[in-house]
């Protein structure tokens, strides 16, 4: 009877306290209450009738009244609770993928492109309020996914990233300026491009510096990230006869001075991911830096439920009465 029950005047309840009290009284008294009559003989007289044992009920039946009484001066309620939310600053994401060949290098396991691809994945779930695309470069760039709030399409592009695609190559200005393209007709209060790369600016018609000045020019900021392990990094040298790719030990060169000089230029920041952990908390630190600002409305519906326990009490006060002038009369 009580579940998801509250109360809204629970000092009431101390009133149970007199209960006990006046159970004690009643049997204190209760000879005091009955007539006596000396006689010195019984005989004549019926006692075969079992009501005198139940007049007690009378008193049981008032003291539950009061109790039910009490209960509903505690005004017990059911409370629903409903909330709303509203998207007071949303956040416009593009994440620029490089899927170049030296994405497959292994100094993150399984490989670079498999380790972002997972860690990009859960950054995605943890923006639920925000639209996010994605673009893909090597030695050219285009548009994977346009800006969506739309999470099932996002993630499903992203499993679809992969080598192959573009011609080999790293064209980093391109993958910045089909990022920017993707953003600048966007009304978001806040845009952002998360440029990931493993390599230097060696293909394409852009420049990174271009890029980065169209970014600025549409107010769109930068977070750059360097993939890669410090030294050298066992990646594809070549291809074997069936197709595969041949691996080995090779240098691993990330232009460092210019990713951080575009970040610094659109006002975000440049970070370098060594291996799976560092890659993961980076990802982490840029979720925590954009904040999506949402209000949330609560709404609260109470549901008065003292009305069945006055009605208790008065049921049980009517039984009362109606046994005190009937059954109970003559005992009285």
């Amino acid at each position: 009877m009580f579940e998801n029950i509250e109360f809204a005047n629970p000092q009431f309840f101390w009133l149970f306290l007199l209960l006990p009290i006046a159970l004690l009284w009643y049997f204190l008294k209760r000879k005091e209450q009955i007539a006596s009559l000396k006689i010195s003989t019984i005989k004549g007289f019926s006692t075969s009738s079992f009501l005198p044992k139940l007049k007690p009920l009378l008193f049981i039946l008032r003291i539950l009244a009061l109790a039910a009484i009490i209960t509903a001066l505690a005004r017990p309620q059911t409370t629903e609770v409903s909330t709303k939310t509203k998207t007071t600053k949303g956040i416009d994401i593009v994440m620029a993928i490089d899927v170049s060949s030296s994405m497959l290098a292994r100094d993150l396991k399984p490989n670079r492109l498999s380790a972002l691809k997972k860690v990009a994945a859960d950054f995605i779930t943890k923006r639920p309020n925000d639209r996010i695309g994605l673009v893909v470069y090597a030695g050219e760039s285009y548009t994977k996914t346009p800006i969506t709030s739309d999470k099932g399409i996002i993630l499903s592009s992203l499993k679809e990233v992969t080598y192959g695609t573009l011609e080999d190559g790293t064209a980093i200005g391109m993958g910045l300026a089909t990022s920017v393209n993707r953003l600048k007709e966007s009304k978001a209060l806040s845009k952002i491009i998360i440029l990931l790369t493993d390599g230097e600016n060696n293909m394409g018609f852009i420049e990174p510096q271009t890029a980065a000045e169209l970014a600025v020019e549409y107010g769109i900021k930068t977070y750059t990230i360097g993939l890669g392990t410090n030294g050298n990094a066992l990646s594809p040298i070549a291809y074997n006869s069936d197709g595969t790719f041949r691996y080995g030990m090779m240098p691993v060169k990330i232009d460092e001075d210019l990713l951080t000089a575009i970040a610094e230029a659109t006002g975000g920041a440049y970070f370098r991911a060594t291996d799976n952990n560092s890659l993961e908390a980076i990802y982490d630190e840029i979720n925590k830096l954009e904040k999506t600002e949402i209000d949330e409305f609560k709404y609260t519906n109470y549901e008065e439920k003292y009305r069945p326990w006055l009605l208790l009490a008065g049921i049980l006060l009517l039984f009362e009465w109606l046994f005190r002038n009937t059954l109970f009369r003559s005992f009285i």
